[in-house]
């Protein structure tokens, strides 16, 4: 057993023992390609759906191959918003990789038109893009739920981020998969995922400042990320997108040490921002997925003294294993304690959602100094004794809609410029260019929500006593529909 059959093999000259043999083309070991160099062997493509054929550097296929960023596959975009609108079932996978591409074209136009004055190389084209594809690695299951939802409820003055979390996240992976990439490039693509938070720190490439408003724009929130997710988002949930990105990655200049656009493209750049606004407030917030997040939040509340979830995002080691399969870890989990987050998901898996009541936008005068309603608001609004309401039978949502700089207009942040022979940079102020642009850059409104169907009447007289005693009138649209109050008496 083992034995050779073939031909005996002749026997070896001492002599050659001695000589190394030359290496031939099948056995040339794997080339090792400096940072930000590769030939065209190397690449590989993907085809998206939204921008075509996208080409993945071997570096970005290194990060892409890693459990962490395949991860990215169990995360939707849009969270739960797929319950309202079927077609929102992308995922935070390919968003990465479209802003991956969209970072990479945004930096060959500059390089194509102002590399050798900028003195951008393949060490800065190759960064910006890794931190397109990395930036949203750090999500928590359901996306900004878990973030801007959950935590608070949790962990009372959370700070946690999921640009931090990317961060840290980052440097796990590549300890772990033994990723060969320089600390200090490293260091700069964590640096550009957390640009625009609140975890920004200071500016490593000093004297480039304009690469971190590639990706994640702190400057004034023109980037390629939002450039991506609103062009698949609209495209997902059926929605028109007339707002042209391609425009503004094609007219893009740096002017000292900011990107800057040319001034025919400020009503471009405004529909950049209005479409996202559109979208928080028509898919976001849509009043039925706010009701299926209520009570997600409340069944991951309930299953968090049990399951420990919120102690997992604590670690990146062990937080890249949470994911929207977590729905099926509390159904399936044999713990009786869980019986009333199995309860509520049931409820969501019927449709029998919290029953949206009414809502109101808040007064514009009466915005600066506006303060979340809560349930307990609601509850001790209550005057009628029918049925005496707690806190735990109301549902709040407050939801706020801006154009990215809250109550400010984020197009007073942008530089522009007359033409390419032109090296001023400019302010543009609306009334410059239309006066049928918005005066007010802001919208906060309230809803809520009865989470028994019996209890819909109460709820909709207690929150329009607390608008009466708000504001001296019901600001709501309209009374909650008659047919609505009494279906379920």
């Amino acid at each position: 057993m083992g034995e050779y059959c073939g031909a005996a093999a002749p026997e070896e000259d001492p002599a050659m023992a001695l000589v190394t043999p030359l290496p031939t083309a099948t056995a040339t070991p794997n080339k090792h390609h400096p940072y930000g160099c590769f030939d065209r062997c190397s690449i590989k493509q993907v085809f998206d759906n939204l921008h075509g054929n996208i080409s993945l550097d071997p570096l970005a296929r290194e990060f892409v191959d890693t459990e962490e960023f395949q991860r990215l596959r169990d995360l939707k975009q849009l969270g739960l918003t797929y319950l309202v609108y079927p077609g929102a079932v992308h995922t935070r996978f390919e968003h990465s990789l479209g802003v991956y591409w969209l970072a990479g074209e945004a930096m060959n136009n500059l390089q194509m038109y102002q590399g050798e004055e900028l003195g951008i190389d393949r060490v800065d084209v190759q960064t910006v893009k890794l931190a397109g594809l990395l930036h949203d690695i750090g999500h928590g299951p359901f996306s900004h739920l878990f973030e801007h939802e959950f935590l608070p409820r949790v962990v009372p003055g959370s700070t946690w981020s999921h640009e931090n979390m990317s961060a840290l996240l980052l440097d796990s992976v590549v300890d772990k998969h033994s990723i060969d990439i320089e600390t200090d490039h490293l260091k700069i693509v964590k640096e550009m995922i957390v640009a625009s938070s609140k975890f920004a720190a200071t500016k490593s490439a000093k004297e480039k400042p304009f690469l971190y408003d590639i990706v994640a724009n702190g400057r004034n929130g023109i980037d390629v990320d939002k450039f991506d997710y609103i062009g698949r988002d609209c495209r997902a949930c059926g929605l028109g997108c007339n707002f042209q990105y391609w425009r503004l990655l094609q007219g893009m200049r740096v002017m000292g040490d900011e990107i800057c656009y040319p001034a025919k493209d400020y009503l471009s750049i405004h529909k950049l921002f209005t479409t996202r606004a559109d979208l928080h407030r028509t898919v976001y917030t849509h009043a039925k997925v706010k009701a299926v997040e209520l009570m997600l939040v409340d069944a991951l509340v309930e299953a968090n003294e049990y399951l420990g979830i919120s102690l997992h995002a604590q670690d990146p080691t062990d937080f890249w294993k949470l994911d929207d399969t977590i729905i099926k870890s509390i159904e399936t989990a044999p713990n009786n304690e869980l019986d009333k987050a199995k309860g509520i998901i049931q409820r969501i898996r019927r449709r029998e959602l919290y029953k949206f009541c009414n809502e109101y936008s808040v007064p514009k005068n009466k915005l600066e100094h506006f303060k979340n309603i809560t349930a307990q608001d609601i509850v001790c609004s209550q005057k009628s004794s029918k049925v005496l309401l707690k806190e735990e039978d109301v549902a709040v949502s407050n939801v706020k809609i801006d154009l990215t700089r809250g109550k400010d207009n984020p197009l007073e942040s942008i530089k522009f410029f007359k033409d390419f022979g032109c090296d001023e940079k400019f302010a543009i102020t609306d009334e410059r260019v239309s006066h049928l642009l918005p005066a007010y850059n802001q919208d906060r409104i309230v809803r809520v929500y009865a989470k028994k169907p019996e209890l819909v009447e109460a709820v909709s007289e207690a929150f329009e006593n607390l608008q009466l005693r708000m504001y001296g009138e019901k600001t709501q649209v309209h009374d909650t529909p008659r047919k609505k109050r009494i279906r379920f008496h």
